[in-house]
């Protein structure tokens, strides 16, 4: 079998990492993995030149005198057909980049003649990466759930992301959608946790581990309300996706121990059987996801529902 090398980037909310992977072998080389902190906040340039310093160091790994292939694990909104950042209005990270098309743009600043690039959701690549080769891959309808700095969800079926399909929402996307005073991503992420925890203790923490560290009725109070409402938002999808397996990722899920109770018996109370699971991969899952966009199988399946 011919070795086939691509990089995977996953774009994180504070940092950049590439590393190449094996996609024969779903796992990432030995040495080529690099991270490198970006500040969502700044220029164009300065974050363009942040990722491709880990980008760089990742490609001198690769024989230069072939094409480059990047698949990037990106956060929305963005146009993942295009490569076209619509970060407006997001006031969060990288609105510097509205407008801006990622591969006219990096490629300025990369050590490569010749370079192809894709994009997928960060969420749907964690997705696609988890049921490629981690606990997900013997489910058939799998549920995937990223938690932290914003809310992710994807959607598969035998490990393809299910994104114009009936029975799921747009995308696989659940963190637009309405739910109370807000949207899915407003309750669901860290920032849900800590504004809570303040609204009942009057003090400021820093994010979730310190909120689950406290072990007192307050930061029990926040998890069960956390739990329990997850579980009211989601199982109108979940009745209708029916799936085997919800499996979580992020740092919030790190504190699942806290929430997902909650979570499951209120999803079982419905009748709903589904398994979940806890990924101990999450970064791993979105570099070696957002590569697979280079399996050429795969991309055939999955090329003409990307937007």
């Amino acid at each position: 079998m011919a070795e086939l090398k691509v990089i995977g980037v996953d774009i994180g909310g504070s940092h950049i990492t590439s590393s190449i992977v094996d996609l024969n072998l779903l796992n990432l080389i030995e040495g080529s993995t690099f991270s490198v902190k970006v500040d969502n906040k700044a220029s164009k340039d300065n974050i363009l030149k942040c990722w491709s310093m880990a980008v760089n160091q990742s490609i001198e790994y690769m024989d230069v005198h072939d094409e480059i292939r990047i698949g990037f694990a990106m956060p929305g909104p963005f146009n993942y057909k295009k490569g076209l950042g619509m970060f407006i209005g997001n006031n969060q990270k990288y609105e510097s980049l509205n407008g801006v098309s990622i591969p006219a743009e990096l490629s300025k600043y990369l050590h490569a003649d010749k370079m192809d690039f894709r994009f997928l959701n960060d969420a749907t690549a964690f997705g696609v990466g988890v049921a490629s080769m981690g606990k997900a891959k013997d489910y058939s309808k799998v549920v995937a759930i990223t938690l932290g700095t914003g809310f992710g969800s994807a959607f598969l079926q035998d490990g393809v992301p299910q994104v114009t399909v009936d029975n799921v929402p747009k995308g696989g996307f659940m963190w637009d959608k309405p739910y109370k005073l807000g949207l899915g991503d407003d309750y669901f992420s860290t920032r849900w946790c800590v504004k809570r925890y303040k609204e009942i203790t009057g003090e400021e923490t820093i994010g979730v581990k310190e909120i689950a560290e406290a072990n007192n009725d307050s930061s029990r109070k926040v998890f069960l309300e956390f739990g329990s409402n997850m579980a009211e938002f989601m199982l109108p999808f979940l009745i209708k996706y029916q799936p085997d397996l919800i499996i979580l990722g992020g740092n919030v899920s790190k504190a699942s121990a806290l929430f997902l109770p909650a979570l499951k018996n209120k999803i079982k109370d419905t009748g709903l059987q589904v398994d979940f699971e806890i990924s101990d991969v999450l970064e791993e899952a979105a570099i070696i996801g957002s590569a697979k966009l280079y399996d050429s199988y795969f991309w055939e399946q999955l090329k003409n529902t990307i937007y």
